[in-house]
């Protein structure tokens, strides 16, 4: 009897772990559930150290080769997350973006853009208050070419004043600092309609605690990436907020103003609500980062690449010299004149095929679906990324080798070179960066003729590649 009253317990116990498992691989079998092959690393972590600190773009190549070409399985800052890859899973997101997936941004991420929250809830898809803050940051009225249009004399103008300032006189300069130094004055003076852009530049630092924090593991703690961007976004915070009131101080007096900030000022949610200066300071905030980082590190190994081939430069030269034939004296660049810029444009996209300026994006699954034979479960994020194709010789031959007319003709295959995404969430600011990187181009070669001082310089950084010693390089004026 002591026997049965000490067997009977575990005998319970066991059959009731073979019953769950057995109810388990029967809804399992039923729901035709078959994950990507793969591996979710260690508990807790998962690869996220691999991830961050081994090279995104190695990460993903070794897995597809390891895995699968099209897809795998990984856990990743804290998430069970399918890496889609390829053109056809370029297609695959573009097409279904807001039906099987929806935006979703890395937790620190979110603890740094979302500061007015006391938590940061998971995106609502089809939410209308979502759909209204969307619309307010995609806005045609700022991004769109027909905004752009007016403001292109402008960048011009800004672009000129910046050579003048940090260029002209000096033999040798570091291209990088000055690309950051630059691109955060265009994005003050077009985001928040600053007349003194060196009020939020003086804070590129910052802004660079920023960008490396962002995709980070989000522990608060001294020392850590995380902990400076913390850091860094309350310092920055603090200046927007103050730029803030004195705009709406203006603005209540009467002065006209045409920016981004302006905008959401004066805008309000269907039940008639403002947004608040603390929301406001963080979606500047979020717009000012991916408006200076991407278009900085783009600028900075296009002019890397054309100070090692001068072959290209002279073709450059010969483009922009046209357009700057057909100028009076003094006349600044007009949005026409950017159509002209074909063969410069074709560099600067072989530029940012080479060395991506942003590695990828995530999204979140809203429900199961299926990919190449396999389920993502409702939950899982998805890791997209530009490098699954733009260095796979099956689209791009001798995918190393700098080859501008690449982009000739009918360009690419399809869904292959996508720099700036696709669908329904292609990069709104990609033709403000258009802009910026042929206004750049055009002013710095009508002075100058440069070349690498470290042509092999160490690329270092995860989520952002960048030359080690900020990218040298000596001036020659024409």
């Amino acid at each position: 009897m002591e026997f049965l009253a000490l067997f009977l317990p575990l005998l319970l116990i066991f059959a009731s772990l073979a019953i769950s498992i057995f109810a388990y691989k029967r809804r399992k079998a039923r729901s035709g559930t078959k994950l990507p092959r793969g591996s979710l690393g260690w508990p807790f972590m998962g690869e996220t150290l691999e991830f961050l600190y081994g090279k995104p773009e190695k990460f993903v190549g070794d897995r597809m080769q390891k895995y699968s070409p099209d897809i795998f399985k990984t856990k990743i800052l804290g998430e069970q997350t399918a890496v889609i890859c390829g053109p056809a899973g370029n297609k695959f997101l573009f097409a279904n973006e807001q039906k099987l997936v929806t935006a979703w941004r890395p937790h620190s991420m979110q603890k740094l853009f979302r500061s007015y929250k006391a938590a940061a809830p998971a995106p609502i898809p089809n939410s209308h208050e979502a759909d209204t803050k969307t619309k307010i940051l995609r806005s045609p009225v700022f991004l769109k070419p027909e905004a752009l249009m007016r403001y292109s004399g402008q960048m011009d103008l800004i672009t000129q004043q910046h050579l003048q300032k940090y260029w002209v006189g000096q033999q040798e300069v570091k291209v990088y600092p000055l690309s950051k130094t630059f691109t955060l004055t265009l994005a003050s003076r077009f985001f928040l309609g600053l007349d003194d852009p060196d009020r939020v530049a003086k804070l590129v630092s910052k802004f660079d605690d920023m960008t490396i924090g962002q995709h980070s593991i989000p522990v608060n703690f001294p020392g850590t990436a995380f902990y400076r961007a913390s850091k860094a976004a309350r310092v920055i915070r603090r200046e927007l907020e103050l730029i803030i009131r004195e705009k709406k101080a203006a603005m209540s007096s009467g002065v006209q103003m045409q920016d981004i900030l302006s905008h959401m000022i004066v805008v309000t949610d269907p039940t008639g609500r403002f947004m608040p200066e603390a929301e406001i300071a963080d979606k500047i905030m979020g717009l000012l980062v991916a408006g200076y980082s991407a278009v900085a590190t783009a600028i900075t190994f296009l002019m890397k690449y054309v100070g090692q081939r001068s072959d290209i430069y002279e073709k450059i030269l010969a483009e922009q010299s046209e357009i700057m034939a057909s100028k009076k004296s003094g006349e600044l660049l007009e949005w026409d004149d950017m159509q002209k810029m074909k063969y410069s444009w074709n560099v600067a996209c072989e530029g940012m095929r080479l060395t991506a300026p942003l590695q990828g994006t995530f999204r979140e699954a809203i429900t199961d679906f299926t990919y190449a034979g396999f389920t993502i479960p409702k939950g899982w994020k998805i890791y997209w990324t530009v490098s699954t194709t733009n260095k796979n010789s099956e689209y791009f031959p001798d995918p190393e080798k700098f080859d501008p007319s690449r982009y000739e003709g009918n360009g690419p295959l399809p869904f292959t070179y996508v720099p700036f995404g696709g669908g329904p969430r292609l990069c709104p600011g990609k033709e403000y960066a258009r802009l910026s990187i042929l206004t750049f181009l055009h002013n710095v070669v009508k002075k100058f003729k440069w070349e690498t001082v470290l042509p092999n310089e160490k690329i270092i950084g995860d989520m952002m590649p960048t030359p080690e010693q900020g990218l040298p390089i000596r001036l020659r004026l024409h």
